[in-house]
Order: structure tokens, then C-alpha cells, then sequence
């Protein structure tokens, strides 16, 4: 089949279906976009989760004179504070680092990270306890330390920073899960949508194609220009879908977000350029088989 007859046979639908095609358009980059921001955001927490859970400690906090704790009988003594420190240095090399922060430290990094806020005027260094710092040489090994100072006096809590993290890294998983589940139904209204369009395009040529199957026309060369209309409007919505992920990535991530926050990894370009072959292939897969099983269908009519 001739290219100029493709050209001109595409030239007539996209100005017969104008309105339908930018429907498509709009739907293909809208749903693209969303399944995109859906895969990056699974890159940036599978990125912060590595990142964070190589710096993750165990945090042993000693008894103070206001415990409660029922390990506590009062403050923690010299002698106790030496024990925990032979103990935990003796875990190595599970335990790769180790730092002690007294309440003195403990209260001016509070003020530090509460600058401004009306609550540290109600706080005072007796109110926060002494503690260790523990870093770990693999974060799955937190209880190994808590083991080793289950029966240690003078220990008023031990706290697993990993299960913090999990409880955030949870909550960016289902906010991952719900962009997915909508960037599939999306996708879903996409194919309605194509299969709409290839029906109604069908249908206002349906004399030209009576006359191309009464002359032998081959099944391939009816449907092939309605299947490259589809597969146009699919491309520019993918091109679309493109543009505004790595506008996304250039002006909001690189110049706002880690200009101004470095203590979070964010996805780099490479992983950004490797999902844009995706994202044209998704669109135009899905339009080229929506508008298939159509065009099947309306041939046996």
C-alpha cells in the first residue's frame, strides 16, 4: 500500500474526527502521565528506601531520673553506662559504629530541630534521656543488640529506626498503589475511547471501504489507515506524557526539591529516559489492539 495513501487517508480521518481524535489525544497523555509518575515514584522509593536503610541506627535510651519504665529503678549509674558500652563494642562487627549522646547534646539538638515552635520553652535537658547511637552493619541484625541487652540495667528503652521507616515507606507504597490502580482505569478509558473513535471513523467511511472489499481489497489494507490514525493520536499523547515528566523531573524536582532538600535521594535522568520508551509503547500497544479487535469485528459485518 502506497505511503501517500496512508498520508492522505490519515490527512481525512484526523479533520472527520478532529474533536474524537483530541479526546484521545488528551486521554492517551493524561493516563500515560499517570502510569509514568506511578513507575517513578515506585524508583523513588525503592531509592530512599536503600538510601535510608544503610544509615538507619538503633537508638538505646538509658534510664533518667523521671523513667517510668520498670527496668528503671532510678537514674542510670556510671557503672551501668560503662556495661552497656563493653557489651554493645563487643557486638562487633555487627555493630559498626557507636555514639553516645548525653541530655545536654540530646536537648540542644531538640532545639535545633524545633527552632520557633512554642514547645521548647515546656521542655528541659532532665526531660530528655541519655542515649547510644548504634550503627549497624545490616539493619535486619537489630536484634542481635536487642538480645545481647534484654537484662542490662539502666536501659529504659531500645527503638528500632527501621520500623519507623517501614511505617513511612508504607504509607509511600499505597500512596504508589493508588496512582497505579488510577493510571490503570485510566489506561482502561483510553481503550474505550480508541475503540469509540475507530468505531465512529469506520462507520463515516463505511462506503469507501464497501468499495475497497467489493475490488479484493486484503483485510490489512482496510483497517491499516484507521490503525495509524489510532497510532498517531497515541504517539502525540505519549509525546505529551514524555514532556511533562521530564518538565516534572528538570523544574521540579532538580531546581526545587533537591535544590532545596538534600538529605533525600531523588530519581536521577537515567531512570527517567529508561521509562520513556515505555510509555510510547504502552500507548501505541494499547491502541493498536483496542483498534484491532474493532476493525475485526466490523469487517465481519
Amino acid at each position: 500500500m502506497r505511503i501517500s495513501y496512508i498520508s492522505k487517508e490519515l490527512r481525512n480521518g484526523l479533520r472527520r474526527n478532529f474533536t474524537m481524535t483530541l479526546a484521545l489525544v488528551i486521554s492517551v497523555a493524561v493516563s500515560l502521565t499517570l502510569f509514568g509518575s506511578a513507575l517513578l515514584m515506585k524508583s523513588q522509593v525503592e531509592r530512599m528506601k536503600g538510601y535510608w536503610y544503610d544509615k538507619v541506627q538503633v537508638s538505646i535510651y538509658l534510664c533518667g531520673e523521671n523513667s517510668v519504665s520498670l527496668t528503671c529503678t532510678g537514674k542510670v549509674t556510671d557503672q551501668q553506662r560503662a556495661d552497656i558500652k563493653t557489651t554493645l563494642e563487643s557486638l562487633e562487627p555487627t555493630v559498626q559504629s557507636l555514639y553516645y549522646e548525653s541530655s545536654d547534646q540530646a536537648y540542644a539538638r531538640f532545639k535545633v530541630q524545633f527552632k520557633g515552635s512554642p514547645i521548647v520553652s515546656s521542655v528541659s535537658a532532665a526531660a530528655l534521656p541519655e542515649s547510644y547511637r548504634v550503627k549497624l552493619d545490616d539493619p535486619a541484625h537489630f536484634d542481635v543488640v536487642s538480645t545481647a541487652l534484654s537484662a542490662t540495667p539502666g536501659i529504659e528503652s531500645i527503638v528500632d529506626q527501621r520500623k519507623l521507616l517501614q511505617k513511612f515507606f508504607q504509607i509511600l507504597r499505597g500512596l504508589q498503589a493508588f496512582a497505579l490502580a488510577v493510571a490503570a482505569a485510566m489506561l482502561f478509558v483510553t481503550v474505550l475511547l480508541v475503540m469509540n473513535t475507530v468505531r465512529i471513523s469506520a462507520f463515516a467511511r463505511r462506503r469507501e471501504t464497501g468499495i475497497m472489499r467489493s475490488v479484493g481489497a486484503s483485510n490489512m489494507s482496510i483497517r491499516l489507515p484507521f490503525i495509524v490514525e489510532a497510532v498517531f493520536a497515541a504517539t502525540v499523547g505519549a509525546t505529551l506524557a514524555s514532556g511533562t515528566l521530564l518538565a516534572v523531573k528538570k523544574y521540579v524536582i532538580d531546581q526545587r526539591l533537591a535544590a532545596n532538600i538534600s538529605y533525600i535521594p531523588f530519581i536521577t535522568w537515567q531512570e527517567v529516559w529508561t521509562l520513556i520508551p515505555l510509555l510510547y509503547a504502552a500507548g501505541i500497544g494499547i491502541t493498536v489492539i483496542a483498534s484491532s479487535l474493532v476493525l475485526r469485528r466490523y469487517l465481519r459485518g
